[in-house]
């Protein structure tokens, strides 16, 4: 998880950090499940003891059947969001949870399961007679496939392969980062083994100049050429400088921007799907903790710094939807940093339109859940109970892993914002592709979605970009417009967007006039967004000097509801936050004072 050399791993025995880590390690080493051995997210006493050896070094693997080369390029990264072929889990420990997982994901995707080589308890017999005993439905059980290979651990997620396209759309392959679990070469050779279940090649940074230790569950991608890491990845590779780090992530995963952030104090294993995860292309899940609490100040300032020095791929900023990091039942309540698990309900898991979310006790389970619902319209969202897994740091992301179709139509769009506009048609872009080639794409759009869609046809107005727009007309302030868009390959083959199209879509507020943008002589407030507001929402105010002054959110009675900000605002355009989940719904203002004046700004809560 650390660096991989002695020297590093006695210098970082030396901290907080993993001295916590180790106490969360031997803990779960004397947790049974199924008469099996649980194997830790992180290192196992007995890795750490290894590597402490005089002499140890990190081995490259067993490369004797993989390809070791970079894939011709240009390539592109799956987003974990986009449409797959399968979900992969590793048959071991905590079956129960596995066995939900099939539940949940196999009435609509395959789960490929790696199982034993026929050793009793691990072979597919067995598996679908514990999954009937458990009363999966046999149409579940019939969409599993079964891939007999050697593994050592349940945590598909750090090991498993990373569906990569050539040409964006052209041809799926695998790419496999080696596995730096010193006891565990077993995991390591799995993602050769749903290669070849997949029929597809796969390739390693795992030799020479192309060695990189990447743990599935730190990095995150947004399909686009952007992804996420904790700087973790750096201190997995000591001997690569951070442009040798992306070098490698530009080759082998078409990744031109890779954002790294400061690992958390209490955060053991430092992987990222612990606290943060993209929904869609500019759409952040954040966990948060209350104020001063464990992690809850480091994820905030990453958050922060991000915000402030990045915009998403459609170079807007990133929108932030917060989910509590609920404290640990089992330990009095605690929270991490006083021996608690690291709970987390980040740690799920998008297929296609499923999501699966880690699951603890009622009291924090029905927020996040209300939570991605909100986040996740038309999405089936099912809870796991996840309390076993999380005595071991991780959870249903750590466990499961995508594989992507062999032909996949990307449709690339960014939800429209709301608009002052009632007059003028709405232009809708769309990045379509398809290696057969789009035959059509069509827009779809209601104000009602009680009496269904319109429909318009849109058509290519970029070839270079795979640009495809249309129109859709001029609604009345007031108006909540809801849309999608469909498309049809050459193939036949057909894709929406959002992929619960229509029980789920796109959605914009058409404001009234006492919305529009407002400005004095000293600064201006922009239409705030989202609006309506359910979680994390930005107020945009722009100044000419610096000042002090106060932003609020008052109801229509003009009484205070929250103290946004106050203190010292400084000149130029600066983003502040609003937080509306524990906020009724219904209508407020947002009102920016300072010394020259005082601006307002309607605000839906939903």
């Amino acid at each position: 998880m650390y660096n991989l050399t002695q020297s590093n791993i006695i210098e970082l025995m030396n901290s907080r950090i993993i001295s916590f880590l180790f106490i969360v390690f031997i803990s779960t080493l004397n947790y049974q499940a199924n008469s099996q051995t649980v194997l830790p997210v992180g290192f196992s006493q007995e890795e750490l003891l290894e590597m402490q050896q005089p002499n140890w070094q990190a081995p490259e693997g067993d490369n004797s059947k993989s390809i070791l080369i970079p894939p011709p390029g240009p390539v592109r990264t799956m987003a974990q969001w986009e449409e797959s072929e399968a979900i992969v889990i590793t048959w071991t420990s905590y079956q129960s949870v596995l066995r939900e997982i099939v539940r949940a994901i196999a009435p609509s995707t395959k789960v490929y399961i790696v199982c034993g080589t026929g050793s009793a308890g691990s072979d597919s017999v067995s598996i679908k007679n514990y999954l009937t005993s458990g009363t999966v439905p046999a149409s579940s059980i019939a969409n599993c496939k079964f891939v007999y290979a050697p593994f050592n651990s349940v945590w598909v997620r750090d090991y498993g392969p990373n569906a990569v396209y050539l040409n964006d759309v052209d041809s799926l392959v695998l790419v496999d980062w080696h596995y730096n679990r010193p006891t565990r070469a077993k995991d390591d050779t799995v993602s050769r083994s749903l290669g070849r279940a997949f029929h597809l090649p796969v390739y390693e940074a795992s030799s020479g100049a192309n060695l990189l230790y990447n743990t599935g569950g730190n990095w995150m991608s947004d399909g686009l050429g952007n992804s996420f890491h904790s700087k973790l990845i750096l201190l997995e590779n000591p001997t690569l400088s951070l442009s040798q780090v992306d070098t490698i992530l530009k080759k082998y995963m078409g990744i031109t921007r890779s954002i790294k952030m400061d690992t958390l104090p209490y955060d053991g294993i430092h992987h990222i799907d612990m606290h943060i995860k993209l929904l869609n292309e500019e759409t952040l899940l954040v966990g948060e903790y209350p104020a001063g609490v464990a992690d809850g100040p480091q994820i905030e300032a990453n958050l922060q710094y991000i915000l402030a020095n990045y915009n998403s791929v459609f170079g807007t900023p990133y929108k932030v939807i917060r989910i509590p990091q609920p404290p640990d039942q089992t330990n009095g309540y605690t929270y991490p940093d006083v021996g608690g698990y690291y709970l987390t309900y980040t740690n799920a898991t998008i297929v296609n339109k499923t999501v699966i979310v880690p699951q603890y006790y009622t009291q924090y389970d029905t927020t996040a859940l209300r939570i991605w619902k909100g986040a996740m319209p038309g999405y089936n969202v099912i809870g796991i109970n996840s309390n076993t897994t999380i005595s071991a740091s991780g959870s249903l992301h750590c466990i499961t892993h995508e594989i992507g179709p062999n032909d996949p139509l990307l449709i690339v769009h960014q939800n429209l914002p709301n608009t002052i506009n009632t007059s003028s048609p709405y232009q809708v872009d769309a990045r379509i592709q398809h290696r057969s080639g789009i035959q059509t794409a069509t827009l779809f759009y209601t104000n009602d979605t009680t009496v269904g869609f319109n429909s318009v046809a849109m058509t290519m107005t970029n070839t270079n970009l795979n640009t495809w727009t249309g129109f859709i007309p001029p609604y009345p302030a007031g108006t909540h417009v809801f849309y999608y868009i469909k498309a049809h390959a050459n193939s036949g083959k057909e894709q929406v967007r959002p992929m619960p199209a229509p029980l789920g879509n796109f959605m914009f507020y058409v404001l009234g006039a006492t919305n529009i943008e407002e400005r004095n002589g000293l600064f201006e407030i922009q239409p705030a967004y989202p609006n309506p507001s359910h979680g994390i929402t930005c107020i945009p105010v722009s100044l000419t000097k610096n000042c002090k002054g106060s932003i609020k959110l008052l109801n229509m009675l003009g009484e205070e509801i929250a103290l946004i900000y106050q203190g010292e605002m400084n000149h130029g355009e600066k983003n502040y936050f609003l937080n509306s989940l524990g906020i009724a719904a219904g209508a407020y203002m947002i009102c920016v004072e300072t010394p020259e004046g005082r601006l307002t700004q309607k605000l839906m809560v939903r």
